[in-house]
This record gives structure tokens, C-alpha cells and sequence, in this order.
């Protein structure tokens, strides 16, 4: 079986797919690994590195795609790559269906099984594929070192001869895998750390990270079956902002993480939250790339508010390239290793299998996931 992985096309995406040391596991599955030339020059990752693993190195990137039996990548490909494919062939890549239909409709046509790593169930045996977890620890964990970047103080209470130095105050927003790092993060640099997340059962969690958990009345809050918040109601809403511009004017560096599944992110944090807050604040949205939880924020922009600095920098794990590829390829080879039967040599995509069913989106001219239906 031949795998091939491409270079990322993106400008701002430095992350790639696979790395050298996961090219010797996918040779041990029984896969002919090749990777286009360049493939890891942002990390930066010589193609001589790739070929004394055991990948062969080619620069032709539409003839890769062509004889593939697999295709490996960050970011999903687009209409005319995937048109290239042969059929029954398997894409495996971050995709986001639910906001590209249109490649959903361009894999149907192909007839090629698309599999969706956002879509991988938060379940005990996926845990070696979560590569969305994977990078979202790596966000929160970036979020707090540009926040301690930028802003105009030190991050621990440090006693000096002129005077004690008190701690900066971090306001975490969303305590999932994002922002539990986060907490981890800041509390290591020695900031006073405040979450807030309208899960109540997350509490315990901050906690014992030493943060202290913010609690705001606003009725009863549904999970999904993956662990995400279900979207609340206005008057829900309405109740926590009000709380909010409380908690935000006490905040040295406010990071928002909340993310609603297969939705627009919510928006949280007002402008009327926004001028509450001390001129120097610094505030990173890791929801950016899906709308945003801040009013005024901007994708891919740093932007001064009323003395606020909004940080709405896109792709963050890709700011620690190489570790964000390390676990990405993990996710990747641990995913085509739960699809590949060895001892047939073939790909095998059961349906039926509670991994498989629920990332696959597409898959013999079909689209057959059940969360599309639902979204």
C-alpha cells in the first residue's frame, strides 16, 4: 500500500503530516512511504532525513496523488487534488465538513473514503488518534507564551529590594483540552489563575491544576457525546456576560477557548466587557478560526482596543512545528493502522466500528456520516 504525503500549500500552516520517525512505523505496517520534496523544510526537516527513514522523496506532487492509496495531510485537499485520486482511495487530514460541503460533494465524486480527524470520538481506544486534542493542548500551552510575550509585566509575584511585584491575573475561558493546558501553563510562569466554563463537572479539573473555578448561575448546560458544550440559550448567555465584565475587570490576560461542535464559536466577550479591562491587558481568542468568542477580534491580526491588544492569531500549534507535527503523524499512523488489516495487505472500513463509523464522511460515492445528518 502506498502512502504518499504532499507538501502543505497553505502560507501559514508550518506543520506537516509526517515526520521521519513515523515513516519507519508505517514501514513496519507494510506501506511504501512517499513524501514530496520540501515536505518538512518550515519545521525544518531535511528531504535526507525522510530518505534515511526509508521514504522515497519525489517532487512530483500531482503524480503522488495519482498512484496513492492513501494521502496524509494537515489541511484538506482541494477539488481539483482530490479529482486526481483513484478510486477507493483513503484522504485522511483535518476537514471540517460541516464548513466544506462542497468537499464533501468533490470526495463523493471521486469515490474516495474521506476521513475527518476533527470527527475522531473522544472514546478511550481513539485516544492514540485524537489528533484534535493533541493540538489543542499544544494552543493552550502557545496562547499563554504570547500572552507572557506581550504583555507589559512578569507573569509570577516576585519580592524585590524596590518592592513586591504582583502576580498577573489569567482568566481562562473554556476548560477543555485548550484551556486546561492553558491553566497548566500559566500557573508554571506563576500567574494567579481564574477559570471559567459552563460545564460544571469541569470544575474539579481546574482545580486540581491549582486554578480557582469561576462559577456563574445560568441554568442547566448539556454536553455532546464527545464532551463539548451544547449552544445556550440568549437569556443563558445574557446572564454570563453579565457575570463576565466582572471576572474580565480583574484580568491581566483573558484567553477564550469555547468552541460549540460542528457551530459558529459564541461570542462572549463584548465590547462592553473589552473597556472594562485595564489599558495593557492582553486577550488570545483560540476560537478565531471558527468565528471567534471576542467581539472586535480579527483572524490572523494582532489589534489594539481601547488599550486592550487582541490576539487572534491563526493556528497556534503550528507555532511549535515541531512537536505539533510529532503527534499529529502519531494520530495519523495509529488512524491508518485501525483501517489497515496486515495480513491482507488491504484497507478495511467497517462501518459498524464505533472509531471508524463515526470519522469516515465519505465512502464509496457516498456521504454516509450521521453527524453531517445532525449538523
Amino acid at each position: 500500500m502506498k502512502v504518499f504525503v504532499p507538501r502543505e500549500t497553505d502560507p501559514i500552516e508550518t506543520r506537516v503530516a509526517l515526520l521521519p520517525e513515523h515513516v519507519r512505523h508505517l514501514k513496519d505496517l507494510g506501506c511504501e512511504v512517499h513524501v514530496e520534496s520540501g515536505l518538512g523544510e518550515r519545521i525544518p526537516v531535511p528531504d535526507g532525513a525522510y530518505e534515511a527513514a526509508g521514504a522515497v522523496v519525489t517532487p512530483h506532487r500531482r503524480e503522488g496523488y495519482e498512484r496513492a492509496d492513501v494521502i496524509f495531510r494537515v489541511r484538506v485537499s482541494d477539488k481539483q487534488e482530490i479529482s486526481r485520486m483513484k478510486q477507493g482511495a483513503l484522504h485522511i487530514s483535518f476537514f471540517d465538513p460541516f464548513l466544506h460541503p462542497d468537499l464533501v460533494d468533490s470526495f463523493v465524486r471521486a469515490r474516495v473514503t474521506a476521513v475527518s480527524m476533527e470527527l475522531i470520538p473522544r472514546i478511550t481506544s481513539a485516544q492514540k488518534m485524537d489528533a484534535l486534542s493533541s493540538q489543542a493542548s499544544l494552543a493552550g500551552y502557545v496562547a499563554v507564551i504570547l500572552a507572557a510575550e506581550r504583555i507589559n509585566r512578569v507573569f509570577p509575584m516576585m519580592m524585590t529590594p524596590a518592592g513586591t511585584l504582583a502576580a498577573v491575573r489569567v482568566l481562562v475561558v473554556g476548560a477543555g483540552v485548550a484551556g486546561l493546558q492553558a491553566i497548566a501553563t500559566a500557573r508554571r510562569l506563576g500567574a494567579r489563575v481564574e477559570a471559567y466554563d459552563v460545564r460544571p463537572e469541569v470544575e474539579e479539573q481546574v482545580r486540581s491544576l491549582g486554578a480557582r473555578f469561576l462559577k456563574i448561575e445560568v441554568g442547566q448546560v448539556e454536553s455532546t457525546s464527545d464532551g463539548y458544550a451544547k449552544q445556550l440559550t440568549e437569556e443563558q448567555l445574557q446572564r454570563q456576560r453579565e457575570a463576565m465584565k466582572r471576572f474580565c475587570s480583574q484580568a491581566d490576560v483573558l484567553i477564550t477557548t469555547a468552541q460549540v461542535f460542528g457551530r459558529r464559536a459564541p461570542l462572549l466577550v463584548t465590547d462592553e466587557m473589552l473597556q472594562v479591562m485595564r489599558p495593557g491587558s492582553i486577550v488570545v481568542d483560540l476560537a478565531v478560526e471558527s468565528g471567534g468568542n471576542v467581539a472586535g477580534i480579527e483572524p490572523g491580526k494582532e489589534v489594539e482596543k481601547d488599550g486592550v491588544l487582541l490576539l487572534g492569531l491563526r493556528n497556534l500549534p503550528g507555532r511549535v512545528p515541531f512537536h505539533a507535527s510529532q503527534v499529529y503523524g502519531s494520530n495519523l499512523s495509529a488512524m491508518l493502522g485501525h483501517l489497515y488489516d496486515e495480513e491482507k495487505g488491504v484497507l478495511r472500513i467497517d462501518l459498524r466500528d464505533q472509531i471508524t463509523g463515526r470519522c469516515v464522511v465519505t465512502h464509496e460515492g457516498q456521504p454516509i456520516n450521521p453527524l453531517l445528518k445532525e449538523g
